[in-house]
């Protein structure tokens, strides 16, 4: 029987995915000498070259890719073997890990606390990225659930609606169209627009919308976080779409608030999302009940409505 490591085997996983051993290290936390010296011992192990190099890209061979869907196959049933032991367990130990989209985060780390007080054996960990790596943390087993936006169709997914996500236009306190009600979509598009990165589900939903109204959609700036919207924002530098739940203590404060811009707010929603036929250990499925019951209780108290901006005096 040929003695190959799991260790190996995640290896060769993730240097497939990434493309080259330099990106495979630092996804694993390696250094790139152990990453290339694991992968040759298992090409020695199998007696077979498991890439073809083209410059700096590397590809799989015919065994490398039959080495990969093996590799595949045995790290699923060894999740599924953990899963089944920590139902054994229940909810006396055990982990849980969770991704959640940046502009999730005010409520996800408020939902994970909660998690914590109901069950404090369990180990815990929320990863805060943007929407694509959410959905490969998915797809790669490396968390159990997502919170997101409405996630793509066409994938292996099963999402579940648990609260609504309205996407308001923002700006600076005491903006010149904040005495203007309602604002026309057409007077809007002579404001600096700033906006998410393009695969941003914020961003998603605002082409969308210029799309069923046949508006030219041509943003001034691009921002990869919410915090970089806002302050952009407040520092005037244009108005900028952004979910309401991220912008309480910016209304509280007065530094921004919310243009009555026809057709909004745009009224989305959040989604629970997890891999189609993935097993849910007892922790992930506490979890889950937790958001799709408690999500919106959690923000009801903190949650200010989308009211426009106020008047300046004089």
């Amino acid at each position: 029987m040929i003695k190959i490591s799991l260790r190996q085997l995640e290896i060769l996983q993730a240097v497939a995915r990434h493309g080259n051993f330099s990106r495979a290290s630092e996804a694993l936390h390696l250094t790139q000498p152990a990453v290339s010296m694991q992968m040759k011992q298992l090409e020695n192990l199998l007696g077979m070259p498991l890439f073809e190099y083209a410059g700096k890209r590397i590809s799989l061979t015919q065994a490398g890719d039959a080495t990969l869907r093996s590799a595949e196959a045995v790290i699923r049933e060894l999740n599924n073997l953990e899963q089944s032991l920590a139902s054994l367990k229940g909810l006396q130990g055990g982990t849980l890990t969770v991704a959640a989209v940046s502009t999730a985060s005010v409520f996800a780390a408020r939902l994970m606390a909660m998690f914590r007080t109901l069950h404090p054996d369990v180990q815990v960990s929320l990863n805060v990225v943007n929407r694509e790596t959410s959905l490969r943390h998915l797809f790669e087993n490396a968390c159990d659930l997502a919170l997101m936006g409405t996630p793509p169709e066409g994938l292996a997914l099963v999402a579940q609606p648990f609260m609504d996500n309205p996407l308001v236009i923002i700006a600076a306190a005491g903006h010149p169209l904040s005495k203007t009600r309602p604002i026309p979509l057409e007077r809007l598009l002579d404001e600096p627009l700033v906006v998410r990165e393009p695969a941003s589900g914020t961003r998603i939903a605002l082409e969308n919308f210029f799309i069923e109204h046949r508006l030219a959609f041509k943003p001034a700036m691009e921002m990869n976080k919410n915090e970089a919207i806002k302050q952009a924002a407040e520092a005037g530098l244009g108005v900028g779409l952004v979910s309401l739940h991220t912008v309480q203590a910016e209304l509280a404060s007065g530094q921004l608030c919310v243009l009555d811009v026809e057709g909004l707010p745009l009224q989305r929603q959040w989604f629970l999302v997890q891999r189609e036929g993935k097993r849910l250990s007892p922790a992930a499925q506490a979890f889950a009940e937790l958001v799709l019951t408690r999500a919106a209780q959690v923000l009801s108290h903190s949650t200010r409505p989308a009211r426009p901006c106020r008047d300046e005096p004089g």
